[in-house]
């Protein structure tokens, strides 16, 4: 028996892959159509709430790191962040890339929607996070030389084969959190998996664009020696290394593997368009 023939056996289908990841691509093109269709305001408002509720995680990091001074630690606490986004339903930029990639992919909508989606979330996720972390300084004066250190880690470190390294692991390992969050219809596995992500990126630490950014902010908040321009001179590679982690490495493979369902969905729409015609 073929490994096709073996496959088909164990399903109760006809697809010639696992029925789990059938399923879990359905419910992985079915959100990111959702998601990619959204109005403008939408976006915006989404990825505002995403930019306060992952705060939430960096404030939790910020009061662990304080008191102990493990960014290990503080990586743990970190975590809540990545859980409040997945239980308020907010979005976060580097969650962008798999789920609504594969939606384009199987033609459920248009490219131009993704980077709509890609633009609106991360620039409002940085609103969000700016406000969020003026508010943390203010009421934590104490975390100041904390926040400071935090932030200058990130802020002042030169492009280089490490921190391109450190920003490929961060969008990959966010996207591979998304993708087993995706894989699973129980909650307390989501959670398990958004807290091992939050560890991995703050505790050890990766580089993320957004997460670091708050970081840069509640520095410059609390009165550190750089500014906007090296917070750019940073960001910039932190996006763009962030998504080929995320992209290439993760996304990528995954619908290459995912290729005889993506045929199937577009099939499935040109056959709807057909008879709707």
């Amino acid at each position: 028996m073929d490994d096709e023939a073996r496959r088909r056996e164990l399903g109760d289908n006809d697809a010639a892959v696992e029925e789990e990841l059938e399923t879990a691509f359905d419910r992985i093109v079915d959100e990111g159509a959702q998601r990619l269709h959204r109005t403008w305001p939408s976006v915006l408002v989404t990825g505002f709430f995403g930019g306060i509720e992952v705060g939430l995680g960096v404030m939790g990091y910020l009061a662990v790191e304080h008191a102990t001074g493990s960014k290990l630690l503080g990586g743990l606490a970190f975590g809540i962040g990545f859980v409040a986004l997945l239980l308020a339903k907010s979005e976060l930029f580097t969650e962008g890339f798999l789920v609504p990639l594969a939606a384009v992919a199987a033609k459920q909508a248009k490219l131009r929607l993704l980077f709509k989606l890609w633009g609106g979330t991360l620039a409002s996720n940085l609103v969000g996070g700016w406000i969020f972390m003026w508010l943390v300084v203010q009421a934590f004066p104490q975390w100041r030389e904390t926040i400071i250190e935090s932030g200058t880690q990130f802020a002042l470190a030169p492009l280089s084969v490490q921190t391109a390294a450190l920003a490929i692991l961060g969008g990959s390992t966010i996207t591979l959190m998304t993708r087993m969050q995706h894989g699973t219809d129980s909650v307390p596995a989501k959670i398990v998996a958004a807290m091992g992500g939050g560890f991995l990126l703050a505790g050890l630490p990766l580089f993320h664009s957004v997460l670091d950014s708050l970081l840069i902010f509640g520095a410059i908040h609390a009165g550190a020696s750089f500014g906007y321009l090296q917070w750019l001179g940073w960001f910039w590679y932190a996006v763009v290394f962030n998504v080929i982690g995320g992209v290439v490495l993760v996304t990528a493979l995954r619908l290459v593997r995912s290729m005889e369902l993506i045929k199937e969905r577009r099939e499935e729409d040109g056959a709807r368009t057909g008879g709707a015609s």
